[in-house]
């Protein structure tokens, strides 16, 4: 840009104008499909019968690669496929619900780890955000923020999505850009979270080209499927009965066959014994193996119904004439979850407050399974076929953690049609490998912020030649105590019990080359291999952030909701606020509190004062039919406690406490004007989590508490709500750690 001549007039002057950013010579568009929690084996085109032809399509026209390895969970691998760097280097060493108070562990990408759209903005691109974030705190996706983690805050233009980990599929915990909103429609008028952000996508997409056709665009699609909870339209579900009624046994077998004949795992491949605690498909009861199936089935029909709408955008991108020129990078973020424990859940939200699942009202709600009122997730032995044929899952650092499918297309820039590639690479080598693909440098300095180096290596060469030499870095992994160290086609690998001294788990040595589902240990034949591997796993660790060695599950919740809200223990909610996330709303869990509503009534004003939660767990303070009523809902059994009397029209104090004694049950109290108006008894409460989903004030949006009809929103004039805390907290650490492994 030359400098503008300023004269004393215009006809004396020389305008000038800033030169745009200019894109690399045929840079692509580049779209991400980021699934969570999909095995290795379960799209059709890596050996799954669960139907994803679009998917598969994608695949014959370009490449799956078969040792592409993430970071076990999914805050980790959005961190180091956004940065190119590792996990616990940018600070996200586990998940971004906690921060440990270490640097590798801030639960948030580090300013000096610039992402994708931050390194590709100066070169001229556009990039939208659709879906799963998971990058920041928790406690920073409030209303006030900070904002400066958020996508927008980290080089995204648009972002439509949700900030947690999970949320219900037909109520959303929605933001647009900077802003919660409410989904647009219901489970009722047939609204599904993965339409909707499909439907963002082509929109951002459509609009783009309509105003800027020659700029290359970042699309970013994280969708909720297939995480927990696992929920689909209902003739899909029942479609995989028959499929899944073989058993999970039966299906390994099946699954590794076709990945041989694909050529997706070496002829000689061997199945691992089952993994702890799954026990044969034939030693379940008739009632076990039918609700078992039907689980597996919502989880399949979830895969299938985000495969039908992916099916959309591919097709809107042909329609577009943008397919030739769109790099699409489809991928899952770790392994298929052990989360669903050893017999799978209807209501994950009961066991985590210790109301468990007896198996006859796991099968009086069969037919519920997938709906909206169910958080389900299916047991371990499914999670295990979902990984065939690699051994553990979700969390673990042996490959059914951490070995997931990756599927490349570029119609202009990739000439393979239908090939695979068997190199070794990871997570953090995409952000190298698109580098490399456009022809640009990673940036010297983002915002200001001097910028560490990548430490992903580029695998652009693969893309042109199957023969491209494999990846020379040593690549460590960890998760929760779990190790790991790639090098040189070699693996150490230990896996870790909670609570056992690291110094006594025990590390396995498998050559990955040739034994690609690591059932040859070979540590007692090569013990110096292994010694020296486990010294540069510890180096490795020590450069990388990855020390203090952290085993903590509960504990790292627990101290993070307390050293965040500190010593507050008051919070006054106004009318029009709302969307307030489970994280930073008042931590109620274990305690004495009280929620009081200051509001005018007149005749037949009703309508919802307070909820925090949804169908599967939550509570709600409300009016209804003149009277005051409070509903714990504790994983989908009702607390009800109603006023014995009806409330007097004016400007009244409505209020519910519950009081929490050293043993014995909790007691819920009505309150009119500070004088008792009811009261109920409960073992009841909630022990580790009261929701996914957020407060409300003055209405209970989507996925209703109570049995009312959402959003029930209050008619008389609301002034404000508070909750004040008693300082009598006691989380039951053994009842919590019971209920989170029972999880596992």
């Amino acid at each position: 840009m030359t400098a503008p001549k300023i004269g004393r007039t215009v006809a004396e002057s020389t305008p000038s104008w800033p030169d745009a950013p200019k894109p690399p010579k045929g840079a692509p568009n580049i779209l991400v499909v980021l699934f969570d929690d999909v095995g290795f084996s379960d799209l059709g085109c890596y050996g799954s019968p669960i139907d994803t032809p679009t998917i598969d399509a994608i695949a014959a026209r370009g490449l799956r690669y078969t040792g592409f390895h993430t970071t076990a969970m999914c805050s980790t691998t959005r961190a180091a496929l956004l940065t190119g760097r590792n996990h616990h280097s940018v600070g996200v060493g586990c998940l971004a619900n906690f921060d440990s108070g270490y640097p590798g562990y801030r639960g948030k990408i580090a300013k000096e780890a610039g992402i994708l759209p931050e390194m590709l903005k100066p070169h001229g691109y556009r990039a939208y955000m659709v879906g799963k974030w998971h990058v920041t705190p928790l406690t920073e996706t409030g209303p006030s923020g900070p904002f400066d983690g958020w996508p927008l805050g980290r080089g995204f233009d648009r972002y439509y999505g949700f900030m947690d980990a999970e949320t219900d599929q037909y109520s959303p915990e929605l933001v647009r850009d900077n802003t919660p909103c409410d989904a647009p429609g219901t489970y009722e008028t047939g609204y599904h979270l993965t339409e909707d952000l499909v439907d963002q996508t082509i929109r951002f997409i459509a609009d783009h080209t309509a105003d800027a056709p020659d700029t290359p665009w970042l699309t970013w699609l994280a969708l909720g499927a297939c995480h927990a909870p696992h929920q689909a339209p209902r003739d899909l579900i029942l479609k995989y009965d028959q499929v899944f009624s073989r058993g999970w046994d039966v299906e390994r077998e099946e699954r590794l066959a076709r990945q041989k004949g694909m050529g997706i795992v070496p002829a000689d491949t061997a199945m691992p014994d089952r993994n702890d605690y799954v026990k044969a498909w034939a030693d379940h009861s008739d009632d076990e193996r039918r609700l078992f199936s039907r689980l597996q089935g919502a989880y399949a029909a979830m895969l299938e119904h985000a495969d039908q709408h992916l099916a959309r955008l591919m097709a809107f991108l042909d329609e577009a004439g943008l397919t030739d020129d769109t790099l699409v990078i489809v991928m899952s973020d770790n392994g298929a979850s052990q989360e669903g424990g050893p017999l799978g859940m209807v209501n994950v939200m009961g066991p985590l407050n210790m109301r468990f699942e007896p198996l006859d009202e796991k099968i009086a709600r069969i037919d519920d399974i997938g709906g909206p009122d169910t958080h389900t997730n299916f047991p371990l032995g499914w999670a295990m076929a979902s990984n065939t044929p690699l051994r553990r899952y979700k969390q673990n650092t042996h490959g059914g953690g951490i070995r997931d499918p990756l599927v490349m297309s570029w119609p202009n820039g990739i000439k393979a049609r239908g090939e695979l590639r068997t190199q070794f690479t990871h997570v953090s080598d995409l952000v190298p490998t698109l580098l490399e693909t456009l022809g640009i440098e990673a940036p010297a300095s983002v915002a200001g912020v001097a910028q560490m180096p990548l430490e992903g290596e580029s695998f652009a060469a693969s893309l042109k030649d199957p023969a491209a030499a494999p990846r020379r870095r040593p690549q460590y992994f960890e998760m929760f105590g779990h190790r790991g160290l790639w090098k040189d086609g070699w693996k150490a690998v230990a896996y870790h019990p909670p609570g056992r001294a690291f110094d006594d788990d025990v590390w396995e040595l498998y050559h990955l080359d040739r034994d690609f589902s690591e059932t040859n240990d070979l540590a007692a034949v090569e013990p110096e291999r292994l010694k020296a591997m486990i010294e540069e796993w510890w180096a490795v660790a020590e450069t990388s952030k990855v020390l203090p060695l952290d085993d903590r599950f509960i504990a790292r919740f627990t101290d993070n909701a307390a050293r965040f809200h500190g010593p507050r223990n008051h919070f006054v909610f106004h009318k029009g606020m709302g969307h307030l996330p489970t994280d930073v709303a008042p931590d109620v869990r274990g305690r004495s509190y009280r929620i009081e509503a200051e509001a005018r009534l007149g005749e037949g004003d009703r309508g919802v004062l307070i909820a925090h939660g949804d169908a599967t767990s939550g509570y709600s303070l409300f009016v209804e039919n003149g009277h005051l009523h409070h509903v714990m809902n504790v994983g989908g059994q009702l607390v009800t406690v109603s006023s014995d009397r009806t409330i007097p029209p004016g400007l009244r104090r409505l209020a519910v406490a519950c009081h929490r004694p050293e043993s014995g049950p909790r007691r819920l109290t009505l309150l009119i004007d500070g004088e008792p108006a009811g009261a109920v008894e409960t073992p009841l409460g909630f022990m580790n989590m009261v929701s996914w989903s957020g407060l409300d004030i003055g209405r209970d949006r989507g996925s209703p508490v109570a049995p009312y009809a959402a959003p029930f929103e209050f008619t008389g004039q609301l002034r404000k709500v508070t909750v004040t805390m008693d300082g009598d907290q006691r989380l039951d650490s053994e009842g919590v750690a019971a209920a989170e492994l029972a999880r596992q």
